[in-house]
């Protein structure tokens, strides 16, 4: 073990000699090249032995790196000192892949700070997840970069945004940590502009990664058809639509940087504007003529049914809300309608018009964004509340689906993604119900309780419905609960599971990144709202200020 985190460290170590000797040398050359090059040539017929050896050592650390699926699985030491004992679950330096010295100053900041040890190693671990083991590519040059959600090798555009979301404070004061950011978005506007409707991607052409292949997605028809090479799956839902929005906005309101608005990315909002355009309309027009821009039919092996109606979805009827033919789990919808991602709709869609406004740019966009937030806005007033209670979907026809998922957006996630106060008496009745009985995926156990989804089973909760709670209440007594929940039933592992059985300590998937930035985003709220709740002061903590 002493000689593994030696042999990690000298390797880490090298590669930053290295790196920053090709700079100094890269300057001096530039001041002077001929007097250098002779320089240079004297120090490489004498050094060529050990860039020979490091270079090697470098190469063969990397082809060394565990799998992080399989690491994830077992618990590592040295453990935090609490009473649950947490594992340290971050890779080797050398493993790791984006470095950020702001993310590591951030994590040494939260480990003095947090009263809880317990509480500091899940943060530790959770925290510089995204950046230690999902940056599959990364080029500057290209200004492109392909992010997987964890164990399967794919971009999500909602997982994407919500996995940089823990990050924003720190793009101001960290210029390589906001170039992967700007890369990131526009590598997906490059897919958003093509393929509107999907929701997970391949790795750009560029990287030279080879594509996936999704035995899912085999034999699944989808019209508009996709290329398989560029599109890792294409079910449609609208929050991946948001999250890409999301993710364009946080770049610009932390960085006041608008570069990222080239021609990828105002093709891609064209077409976000174009599926808004095509899925608020009716199913019927006036003279009942059937109406559709999109159909997905599942297929044999596919890990969801075919969508019903030839792929069409349930029958719906024009509101002013935007219909979804999945939600953020990649589960069916049962009615088109899903409050949530309108929600999340609706705020990003102010957003964007804020910044476009800001900068100046796109006027009709800016115009078109206000219009439909509003309208977007209005219609889940009028027409998913009843008795102060949310309904999860509509479809404009009367029927309503009283239920949450733990997927955000969610009902319970609404104050998070800003479109209410946490205080709203809608909101306060409806995560009253959602955390009960009265939800048919909430369920409690001996040691474990929440929200899941059909995405699971309904025994199954997800760790991720305790982070929304947390988001949407004030009161101490309840956030500690919900953040102790969370703690004690990471089976021993020290990451954000997917979801947890009520019934025994199995779980789904050790490896999530999404959960895990969810989390530590959580906890950096703590720290600035209530940090008398967690830090050893009642000073308020903010990454990058």
């Amino acid at each position: 073990m002493v000689f593994y985190a030696f042999y990690w460290t000298t390797v880490a170590h090298i590669k930053g000699l290295i790196s920053e000797a090709t700079n100094a040398v890269s300057l001096f050359v530039s001041l002077n090249p001929s007097y250098w090059s002779s320089i240079l040539m004297r120090f490489h017929l004498r050094n060529i032995k050990f860039i020979l050896f490091a270079s090697a050592l470098v190469s063969n650390s990397q082809a060394q790196c565990p799998d992080y699926t399989t690491y994830s699985q077992t618990p590592h030491d040295p453990r935090s000192t609490g009473p649950l004992a947490l594992p340290y679950m971050r890779p080797a330096p050398a493993c790791r892949t984006f470095n950020s010295s702001s993310v590591e100053k951030v994590i040494t900041d939260m480990k003095s700070l947090l009263k809880d040890p317990d509480i500091a190693r899940l943060f530790e671990n959770t925290f510089p997840n995204t950046l230690d083991t999902t940056v599959k590519y990364f080029s500057d040059q290209e200004n492109l970069a392909f992010i997987i959600t964890g164990d399967i090798t794919a971009q999500w555009l909602r997982d994407t945004a919500n996995q940089f979301a823990h990050y924003h404070t720190l793009l101001a004061v960290d210029p390589k940590l906001a170039t992967l950011v700007k890369a990131v978005i526009n590598n997906e506007a490059r897919y958003v502009a093509e393929y509107p409707y999907c929701g997970s991607f391949q790795p750009p052409p560029e990287s030279g990664l080879t594509p996936s292949v999704n035995s899912y997605a085999i034999g699944v028809i989808v019209n508009p058809p996709v290329n398989n090479q560029t599109v890792f799956e294409c079910k449609y839902e609208i929050d991946s639509l948001c999250g890409f929005l999301k993710l364009s906005r946080s770049y610009y309101q932390a960085t006041s940087d608008a570069s990222f608005i080239n021609n990828n990315w105002r093709d891609a909002v064209d077409q976000i504007f174009r599926v808004i355009n095509e899925q608020s309309q009716g199913t019927f027009d006036a003279n009942f003529n059937f109406i559709s821009y999109y159909n997905w039919t599942g297929g044999a092996g596919s890990l969801s049914p075919a969508v019903n109606n030839l792929g069409n979805g349930e029958p719906k009827a024009y509101t002013g809300l935007v219909g979804t033919h999945h939600r953020p789990s990649d589960d069916l919808s049962v009615f088109a309608f899903l409050t949530p991602a309108n929600a999340m709709l609706s705020v990003e869609l102010t957003n964007l018009a804020n910044m476009l406004d800001d900068v100046g740019q796109l006027k009709n966009v800016s115009q078109l964004a206000k219009t439909w937030s509003t309208r977007i806005s209005d219609a889940i007033y009028a027409t998913t509340v009843v008795d102060d209670i949310f309904a999860y979907e509509t479809n404009g026809l009367g029927s309503r689906y009283v239920m949450d998922d733990a997927n955000v957006p969610s009902l319970l996630s609404l104050p998070y993604l800003g479109f209410l106060n946490k205080t709203h008496p809608a909101y306060v009745a409806t995560r009253q119900l959602l955390l009960s009985r009265g939800n048919p995926y909430y369920s409690a156990g001996k040691t474990f309780n929440g929200i899941g989804g059909p995405h699971v089973d309904p025994w199954n909760p997800w760790p991720m419905s305790h982070i929304s709670a947390i988001y949407g209440t004030d009161n101490d007594q309840e956030i500690l609960q919900h953040l102790y929940l969370i703690a004690n039933s990471t089976n021993d592992l020290g990451l954000i599971h997917e979801s947890q059985s009520i019934y025994d300590t199995s779980y789904t998937r050790s490896w999530f990144a999404w959960a895990n930035s969810y989390f530590a985003e959580m906890i950096l709220d703590l720290a600035e709202r209530k940090p008398e709740l967690i830090l050893k002061t009642n000073k308020p903590y903010t990454p990058g200020r």
